[in-house]
Order: C-alpha cells, then sequence, then structure tokens
C-alpha cells in the first residue's frame, strides 16, 4: 500500500521557519522524483520546488527561492522541506508529491496545513 504521509505543519508568525516532512513506503522511493506542492484558499495548486532522484539536482518556484530548501533521505524514504523566512503569503495547504519515471505512477499525499500569521 502506497503512503505518503506529511507532517511539520502548523502556526508560525512571519519571519519564522517550519521544516516539512514527507514519509513514503509502499514504492521504491529512489526511483522516484519528489516535490513539494501548494495550494491557498481559492488558488490552483502550485509547484513549490523538486528533487530528482539521489538529490543532486532541485527546482525552486521563484516566490521561495532562497528561502525554502528541498532535500530527500533515501535511506529514510523522507522528503523534506525546510521553509525559512515565511511570509503570510505562503499560508497554505502543502503536499508532497512522488511521480516514477520509470513507472509512470504518480502519488500524492494528504497534506499538511502551513498557517503564517502574527
Amino acid at each position: 500500500q502506497v503512503q505518503l504521509v506529511e507532517s511539520g505543519g502548523g502556526l508560525v508568525q512571519p519571519g519564522g521557519s517550519l521544516r516539512l516532512s514527507c514519509a513514503a513506503s509502499g514504492f521504491t522511493f529512489s526511483n522516484y522524483v519528489m516535490s513539494w506542492y501548494r495550494q491557498a484558499p481559492g488558488k490552483e495548486r502550485e509547484l513549490v520546488a523538486t528533487v530528482t532522484f539521489a538529490g543532486r539536482s532541485t527546482n525552486y518556484a521563484d516566490s521561495v527561492k532562497g528561502r525554502f530548501t528541498i532535500s530527500r533521505d533515501n535511506a529514510k524514504n523522507t522528503v523534506y522541506l525546510q521553509m525559512n523566512s515565511l511570509k503570510p503569503e505562503d499560508t497554505a495547504v502543502y503536499y508532497c508529491h512522488a511521480r516514477g519515471v520509470l513507472s509512470g505512477y504518480d502519488y500524492w499525499g494528504q497534506g499538511t496545513q502551513v498557517t503564517v500569521s502574527s
């Protein structure tokens, strides 16, 4: 059974930091490109960051460059999103996503709420 379980969301003040985690199971984690997406109320889901199989290559949305860092630990089947200098506009539900380049399958987590507010 495939599972992506996010954790680490919560309420933080502007300028603060959070670290999201996504624990994967039920598939060969190292064969999947991992990403974080987010969806704010009334807006479409958007891609935040992506990390390739071994973690050597990353990409970020312009809105988070220099503030967010995506990483993965293939030994722990976990992908992380370190979020620094958080802004109110970062408020959203954050989703973990796995894309199998070879398998063609993709999976979503259930999401974790991040709220940036004073």
